[in-house]
């Protein structure tokens, strides 16, 4: 029986999906129902069945800074990653939760808009970049953000200001509550396009000389330590290029663990909990990781 039927068209909807097949990192199990909407009254429509049904719900957007465990995710499984309009109105832009950061960055630079030059490489949804408060080289989310549209576990729709948001060092209110993010409106100002489109040519160049990015990896696995790098930690250890099944310590950068030759949700998970062992063990440091782990 189609739950979603005069609800959700039939194309969006999928059972037992392998979730590898939209993940960056190409690994992890199936989901009972995968949904992929591209409407608001779709998103809506989905959270009250689940309701009704008594369904759990796991949001993904783009997959890219998320582990999904081998055995799947039960429930339904929205993704966002087809919910990606883009809409600019003077110094303001307002993305859908799963448009692409990259892109919503790059349509700034098109309109002559700075401040949201350091998103240039981040491969993420603009919803997962707010979830977590994403940033790199100097800039972050909570520095453009002014509102987010969001979709409770009830159905109701709110409008969430930037001062009530809680953003911290990748964190949000949106890791401690089940509002599913909608809509992220961004405050920019006018600048010089030449000026912009260097910043962003300089960011890129760093970010490909620096990290692996031709293997499959969810970025950056560790929060960084107050005062500490987490790749000098981990090469401090002696454990970059340790691999463990298909997944193995980039000898790129030793804060990245990539998926070197068919690895599993297990052989990550392992490697993680052997890098948080061995660094706390050498300098009583407890990691934390900034990965998303989802499913059984």
């Amino acid at each position: 029986m189609n739950l979603f039927e005069n609800h959700i068209p039939l194309e969006k909807v999928k059972q037992n999906e392998p979730l590898k097949d939209h993940t960056y990192i190409q690994l992890g199990g199936k989901a009972d129902i995968l949904i992929h909407p591209t409407t608001q009254d779709e998103i809506k429509s989905i959270v009250e069945i689940a309701k009704k049904q008594q369904l759990p719900v796991t949001v993904i957007g783009k997959g890219s800074n998320v582990i999904i465990k081998d055995s799947g995710i039960r429930g339904i499984t929205i993704s966002l990653s087809h919910f990606d309009q883009i809409q600019v109105s003077g110094n303001n832009m307002v993305a859908q939760s799963g448009a692409n950061i990259m892109d919503v960055s790059s349509m700034a630079l098109d309109h002559s808009l700075t401040g949201l030059e350091f998103a240039c490489g981040i491969p993420g949804s603009t919803g997962g970049a707010l979830y977590m408060n994403a940033g790199a080289y100097g800039g972050q989310m909570a520095e453009v953000v002014e509102r987010a549209s969001v979709i409770t576990k009830n159905g109701e729709v709110l409008d969430i200001p930037r001062a009530d948001m809680k953003l911290g060092y990748r964190d949000s209110i949106f890791r401690t509550n089940d509002y599913i993010i909608l809509e992220v409106e961004l405050k920019l100002a006018q600048g010089n396009k030449d000026v912009i489109s260097s910043i962003m040519q300089d960011l890129t160049f760093k970010r490909q000389s620096k990290q692996p990015l031709e293997y499959p990896s969810c970025g950056s696995v560790f929060k960084r330590p107050e005062g500490h790098f987490v790749g000098r930690l981990i090469q401090d250890c002696n454990l970059q290029g340790t691999r463990i099944g298909g997944a193995e310590i980039s000898l790129k950068h030793a804060g990245f663990i990539i998926n070197a030759d068919h690895a599993t949700a297990d052989d990550y998970l392992e490697l993680i909990q052997l890098i948080k062992q061995k660094v706390y063990e050498a300098f009583k440091i407890d990691l934390e990781t900034e990965v998303i782990i989802l499913g059984e």
